[in-house]
């Protein structure tokens, strides 16, 4: 009677099940940031999948609501999150090659 309707509950099904996987990305990296506190590589990879799945999140809603302000959205976090990974690796490789270890600990310790 109504085929559109069908479609339409595809659309939500999937909808929710892309955010259910959504939030499961988050809560990993979230879980791998909050159980790690020696290894300052696995925090940086966690807080990367962290927003990779708020930009996820954003291009699902974008689709979703036929709207582009998701994918510009996408596209700052983006750039931010690469400046972000560039900068934070080569200040660990710097303080490396100076120290010999990049535990969280030690690092704490380091001052002026």
């Amino acid at each position: 009677m109504y085929p559109y309707l069908n479609t339409v509950y595809m659309i939500i099904l999937n909808l929710n099940y892309i955010l259910n996987i959504v939030i499961a990305l988050f809560l990993i990296g979230v879980l791998g940031l909050v159980l790690n506190r020696k290894n300052i590589l696995i925090t940086l990879m966690s807080i990367e999948l962290m927003l990779l799945a708020i930009n996820l999140n954003f291009v699902l809603f974008s689709i979703y609501l036929d709207d582009i302000t998701g994918y510009v959205f996408v596209l700052f976090i983006l750039t931010i999150a690469a400046a972000e990974s560039a900068i934070g690796l080569a200040i660990l490789t710097i303080y490396y090659r100076l120290k010999n270890t990049i535990r969280m600990d030690k690092i704490k310790n380091v001052k002026g």
